[in-house]
């Protein structure tokens, strides 16, 4: 046990200098590139700390195990909103951008109302069993790829607004960029790893070691990348973090396994989950509709929310 404790401390050190090394890395980019900081949110930030997610899904499916999948993503999504950017707009008021309000929050609500209509489209026969097939893989695909021409779309509309001078060369940037998610992925996998062996060692059994560290863990990197740039004043990387990381998590994690390895069995996934998911995405629209920030207040009852819905999970699930 004594050696899982000190990799596990080892891993939180990775997991928050490489968070920090990380923002930095990608504001640069964004300041070399002169685009705006919620593009390199959304792109760069959001798919490297998606990773983990990615790997868990192409594993499951590979493994036989694809029923994991789906409950990875569905419940990555909702921890992102719920809990991340509930924790990282406490440590500051964060501004959100008037383009991310109208345009990537309800994008993010469309996807996760397209992954509940192909997971449940068979929820009325109940001779047929609930598959995400390739034909559902291919049509998430088609949107995300949808999402990254908008993306190309901003990116050149925003490039003659941004003048602020690089912290960096390029060179640097995509250098620190590339040690900082390093260290995330690696740290997050020292966590996880080593806090389950801890969790063995002390008889919690495999139920609850699934439903908290497994399930919290592939969430850590976005947790702890998107917290270190609300510390940094660095609003638009942590929410474009969160709101590209769920886009990602349903387009490719779910639509690149599901269109070219196999169908993703959904299995007796509750209902609950998937229609929590997408609350949740509806929430951050009205919580940033008005006024367009997240204070504490709107983080507040975020947590407040996640705590519900997880004493839900631990106990009901």
């Amino acid at each position: 046990m004594a050696l899982s404790i000190i990799l596990l401390i080892i891993g939180f050190v990775l997991l928050v200098k490489g968070a920090d090394i990380f923002v930095s890395g990608a504001s640069s980019i964004a300041q070399n590139f002169k685009i705006s900081k919620i593009i390199i949110g959304l792109t760069i930030v959001a798919f490297g700390t998606s990773a983990p997610e990615l790997a868990v899904s192409i594993k499951g499916i590979l493994s036989g195990s694809s029923e994991i999948v789906l409950g990875n993503v569905v419940g990555s999504n909702i921890l992102n909103i719920l809990l991340i950017l509930g924790m990282s707009s406490i440590f500051g008021k964060m501004s959100v951008k008037d383009n991310t309000v109208k345009k990537e929050i309800p994008l993010t609500i469309l996807f996760s109302i397209l992954l509940m209509m192909v997971s449940f489209d068979n929820m009325f026969n109940n001779k047929v069993t609930n598959v995400i097939t390739k034909n559902d893989g291919i049509i998430i695909l088609l949107f995300f790829v949808i999402f990254i021409y908008y993306l190309i779309a901003v990116m050149k509309n925003d490039r003659k607004k941004e003048k602020e001078k690089p912290n960096y060369n390029l060179f640097y940037s995509i250098l620190f960029t590339g040690i900082g998610l390093a260290g995330v992925i690696i740290g997050s996998n020292f966590v996880v790893d080593n806090a389950v062996n801890i969790a063995k060692l002390m008889h919690v059994s495999e139920k609850m070691i699934s439903l908290t560290i497994v399930a919290l863990g592939t969430s850590l990197p976005e947790l702890v990348t998107s917290v270190e740039a609300s510390r940094k004043g660095e609003n638009d990387i942590a929410i474009g973090n969160i709101i590209g990381s769920n886009i990602f998590n349903i387009g490719v994690v779910i639509g690149i396994p599901s269109a070219i390895i196999g169908n993703i069995n959904v299995g007796i996934f509750n209902y609950i989950d998937m229609f929590v998911m997408i609350i949740s995405a509806i929430l951050l629209f009205v919580l940033t509709v008005k006024d367009r920030n997240l204070d504490k207040k709107n983080g507040i009852v975020m947590l407040m929310i996640f705590i519900i819905y997880y004493s839900y999970v631990i106990i009901g699930g």
